[in-house]
């Protein structure tokens, strides 16, 4: 692939995509691009970097002198351009295989992993790293305050990449993560999700012991200690494992944790840190970061330092605005495991508050009715839990769907306030003629979910 001096993305404005195509760009390749979703901010970044983005999918889009066609994870048969690149016998790749051969090889690569908390602990390490003066690379599927942007690509010997089990392009079902090239790997905890391309817990676990046995001897897999499908991977892993936890059986053991309404505090291996977040899941990252940066060579003060100056990850426990004592924050979760450990932080945080929680079942899983009743568990630990209507549901089998009356019937079952709501505008009446100062409005989502963060502070102040 070094040869080729001429790449067409395929989806280029996704946040890895962009990333990868800027830094090709700057290295000298000639790049072009197209997306659907043509918008700021990333449609001025590729612009900025003098990329031509053509808005929409087209098979003349790709220019006729095209070397290699990068074709996003999102890109499925039948769109016009993965079409023309196999009607015209084109070189295509994947993100993560371009990735692999321009920016990975021969680096140091971290890859974070687990189906919870990825996004914060790789912030946290890139941070770390950067803090020291490493100058890491990093491509992270969020936007952590501290760096700017979700992805770049330096110079520095350091990469750190958030790494997703899910799978690479229609024409590669491997884990995007198999292709990291990792020295080092996190594993935060697994559990099943990815209904869409996973059958079952064994089948995650089976990528994940392939993603351990890519490690090199002279590398390192730092293991949560406290998760027994964790363990069950890194048994027999032919790379070193660390495992890292509060269980005695730990190798590297979690103390002398301490809560306060906005920090944390712990112990690693003896050694004290502070992290400006709460949760106990939050401390579980932090812990995973200072041990990687440890392992990269940094200092217990660089690390300390490091994590004390830490600011999160945007759409992580964010405070969007505060109308008549009432506050509106932002979360991403999902996944009822997900939801269960932000309602626990945010009751640290808000301890005399009543939490509301506006939940959008719109990931490939929770729209599935594999977790209808462990989503009732959870959102019934909020004192009002409210379910919207779920989008695009003609992609879900009919029998395989939640069923959301039902979900909001169990919360009540479980002693909780559930509410099934058809729209934004029903759900934001419903909270203005309910909510009284003092109370916490958390809305849960991996998407946009119709602007309502907006729509709530603008109603709650009327």
């Amino acid at each position: 692939m070094s040869e080729k001096t001429s790449f067409h993305f395929t989806g280029i404005c996704g946040t890895a995509m962009g990333a990868v195509a800027a830094a090709m760009k700057q290295r000298g390749f000639t790049v072009t691009g197209s997306d659907a979703n043509v918008y700021p901010p990333m449609s001025d970044f590729l612009r900025n970097q003098g990329i031509t983005i053509a808005e929409g999918y087209r098979e003349e889009n790709i220019p006729a002198d095209t070397d290699v066609v990068i074709i996003g994870n999102a890109i499925s048969r039948g769109n016009p351009e993965a079409e023309a690149a196999l009607d015209r016998k084109l070189l295509y790749h994947s993100l993560p295989e371009v990735m692999k051969e321009f920016f990975l090889r021969g680096k140091r690569n971290f890859v974070v992993s687990g189906t919870h908390g990825k996004t914060t602990t790789s912030s946290m390490l890139a941070w770390l790293l950067r803090h020291a003066g490493r100058d890491p690379g990093f491509m992270i599927g969020g936007l952590p305050k501290n760096l700017g942007c979700g992805a770049i690509f330096t110079e520095s010997e350091f990469n750190v990449l958030e790494g997703d089990e899910y799978d690479t392009a229609f024409f590669d079902k491997r884990s995007k993560f198999l292709h990291y090239l990792p020295e080092c790997v996190v594993v935060n905890n697994i559990e099943f999700d990815h209904a869409d391309i996973y059958n079952s817990i064994d089948e995650i676990k089976l990528t994940f012991r392939r993603l351990l046995n890519i490690v090199p001897r002279c590398g390192m897999a730092f293991i949560n200690g406290d998760d027994a499908n964790c363990l069950d991977v890194a048994t027999a892993a032919p790379c070193p494992v660390t495992t890292v936890g509060l269980g005695e059986n730990c190798s590297l053991r979690i103390t002398d944790i301490h809560y306060d309404t906005d920090r944390s505090t712990f112990s690693l291996g003896g050694v004290s840190y502070s992290v400006r977040m709460t949760g106990d899941f939050n401390i579980r990252n932090a812990a995973m970061a200072a041990a990687a940066a440890s392992f990269a060579g940094l200092s217990a003060e660089e690390i300390r330092e490091g994590l004390e100056n830490f600011d999160g990850v945007a759409r992580r426990q964010e405070l969007r605005g505060e109308v008549n004592g009432i506050k509106v924050i932002d979360d991403f979760a999902h996944h009822p495991t997900a939801i269960r450990l932000a309602v626990q932080s945010l009751r640290q945080r808000h301890p005399d508050s009543r939490l509301w929680i506006l939940f959008e079942p719109r990931s490939n899983t929770t729209r599935r009715a594999v977790f209808q009743t462990e989503l009732a568990e959870a959102l019934a630990l909020a004192d009002f839990a409210v379910v919207a209507a779920m989008v695009d549901l003609h992609k879900i089998p009919e029998n395989d769907r939640l069923d959301p009356a039902r979900l909001s019937a169990d919360i009540a079952r479980l002693g909780g306030k559930g509410f099934y709501l058809p729209d934004v505008e029903t759900i934001v009446a419903q909270v203005k003629s309910e909510a009284k100062p003092g109370d916490v409005i958390a809305v849960l989502s991996n998407g946009g979910f119709g602007g309502i963060h907006t729509k709530l502070l603008q109603a709650l102040a009327g």
